[in-house]
């Protein structure tokens, strides 16, 4: 069952966004320059995925109320959506959550806890490696959300009825890991520690946190079917 979804790319140069989302989905993605202001003028989708991006949500940018806009819409009419990052703090926005910005970065493999309650983390360890670069975080999740994977930093993963969102980057691979770290703003020794950690060990430990794609098209899907079912029997009666 072929999954339609809308790629909702914020980042501002999105290459690397495009190549580790369509590795890592099995559906047919259609991507959107959301930076751009380009938004999908329907919501004839299966289900959406937001990814990171360089802004912070509570910016007063066109395009990120557009966007806000758009997304708020969308879960309304019941889309699905995974958010990344960026993707996470935006949807906690749109619900009315809460995102500010951190006293201290988290950036490089940390090691997260999830509850084993969430299909999202389906299959994962209850504590697992994952690559993270953030300086906002969602301070409070959503009125009505389930916190289900944090760290010392804080929030890492919430969910409220079809919408899944998780701070870190399970799409990263090592090259997207060590283009981001060079081009943040932050002390030489600091860049250089999270240079020297993103290692083949590390990185094969954060590849379990990819069967988040896995787990989140399955819902999709399963959620698809349950909607054809519902359809036939109502025809039928």
């Amino acid at each position: 069952m072929s999954l339609r979804i809308a790629l909702l790319n914020a980042a501002h140069d999105g290459e690397d966004n495009r190549r580790n989302f369509r590795r890592e989905l099995d559906a047919d993605l259609v991507e959107y320059d959301v930076t751009e202001r380009e938004l999908p003028d329907t919501f004839a989708f299966d289900g959406c995925l937001l990814t990171g991006s360089r802004a912070s949500v509570y910016w007063d940018e066109p395009w990120i109320a557009d966007l806000e806009a758009w997304v708020g819409e969308a879960v309304d009419r019941g889309l699905p959506f995974l958010g990344v990052c960026f993707g996470h703090q935006l949807l906690a926005h749109a619900l009315g959550g809460r995102v500010e910005a951190m006293p201290e970065y988290e950036i490089g493999y940390r090691t997260v806890e999830h509850d084993g309650e969430n299909p999202l983390l389906s299959g994962v360890d209850d504590e697992f490696t994952v690559f993270t670069t953030h300086s906002d975080h969602v301070a409070e999740i959503p009125p009505g959300a389930q916190l289900f994977a944090e760290n010392d930093y804080g929030v890492h993963g919430f969910r409220k009825g079809d919408v899944f969102a998780v701070q870190f980057h399970p799409e990263y691979d090592p090259v997207t890991a060590e283009t981001v770290t060079k081009g943040k703003d932050l002390p030489d020794e600091r860049i250089q520690r999270v240079l020297d950690g993103i290692t083949e060990e590390n990185y094969r430990a954060a590849c379990e946190a990819k069967q988040v794609f896995d787990n989140f098209t399955d819902y999709v899907r399963t959620r698809r079917a349950a909607e054809g079912d519902a359809a036939r029997v109502a025809s039928d009666d």
